[in-house]
């Protein structure tokens, strides 16, 4: 799991069967202080999320799971809108 930004829809009228109907949200991570994945991915939207919101992402076997077609082309699924993080920066490491 990992936490995220939305910064965009996407649409794609031609695609797999298995994503009709599906809503694709492209998301930024957030690093909280740890390297990592920097490019913004595109993730199947399973609650609602809008452009703005710091959204909690899944990927793989979970992200098929949530949307309820384990067998789809979902490689990412949004589960979560966050409504708030606190970090103690002394416990990050530099």
């Amino acid at each position: 799991m990992w936490v995220g930004k939305v910064i965009g829809t996407l649409v794609a009228t031609p695609k797999d069967d298995s994503l009709t109907g599906c809503k694709l949200l492209i998301v930024q991570p957030s690093l909280l202080g740890q390297s990592g994945r920097t490019s913004p991915i595109v993730a199947v939207d399973t609650i609602g999320a809008g452009t703005g919101e710091t959204v909690l992402v899944v990927e793989g076997s979970s992200a098929r799971h949530v949307t309820g077609r384990p067998n789809a082309a979902v490689d990412a699924a949004i589960v979560g809108i966050i409504d708030s993080i606190e970090i103690n920066k002394a416990l990050l490491e530099e």
